[in-house]
């Protein structure tokens, strides 16, 4: 089956046609909801929520529409509502101490440099080790590429809040990619 193919069988509640379309997206939304979630776990049911969703709303996706934008969106609709739903607090500011030991610092080595040197699943840990407010703001505006305003109505919070929180997740992000890489280059 093509997609246009599994849509139509989607729109007719056709069994098959749904697994077709899980299992065609399940690997690149699980990794969008893994970005925005703490565990595989907790990825999973934000997957299988948002694919419920999916389905019940497939009617509302237009012609011409890429359909893994319109799931993709859905996706991280569903992240965004679980973190609330789950009352993780979107608005942690913490302070972050400044590493003052004889060791590369934030400002030593670009991100360019910093990522190349670490495996995908190392950063997609570090992503998720930050705050749930941090990771949220970092992954609409980063990965997701939502401009800031709209990320401060999304989440109901200020733009100042929405670009606080950008600035300390990169900052919280790359302190703790340094960590890593201190630890495993000794």
């Amino acid at each position: 089956m093509n997609e246009n193919e599994i849509i139509k069988g989607c729109l007719k509640n056709s069994r098959e046609s749904q697994k077709a379309l899980y299992e065609l997206f399940y690997g690149k939304m699980l990794g969008v909801c893994l970005r925005y979630s703490n565990s595989n776990i907790d990825a999973k049911e934000i997957l299988n929520e948002g694919f419920l969703k999916v389905f019940e709303n497939l009617k509302n996706l237009k012609e011409g529409d890429s359909i893994e934008d319109w799931i993709r969106k859905i996706m991280i609709n569903t992240s965004i509502e679980h973190i609330r739903k789950n009352k993780q607090n979107l608005l942690i500011v913490s302070t972050v101490h400044v590493n003052k030991n004889n060791v590369r610092t934030a400002d030593q080595i670009s991100d360019e440099a910093l990522f190349s040197k670490i495996e995908k699943e190392e950063i997609l840990k570090a992503v998720q080790e930050l705050t749930p407010g941090y990771r949220t703001v970092y992954n609409l505006f980063v990965i997701d590429g939502y401009p800031l305003k709209e990320i401060a109505e999304i989440l109901d919070i200020s733009e100042e809040t929405s670009k606080l929180n950008l600035s300390k997740a990169k900052f919280a992000l790359r302190k703790n990619l340094i960590q890593f890489l201190n630890t495993n280059n000794g």
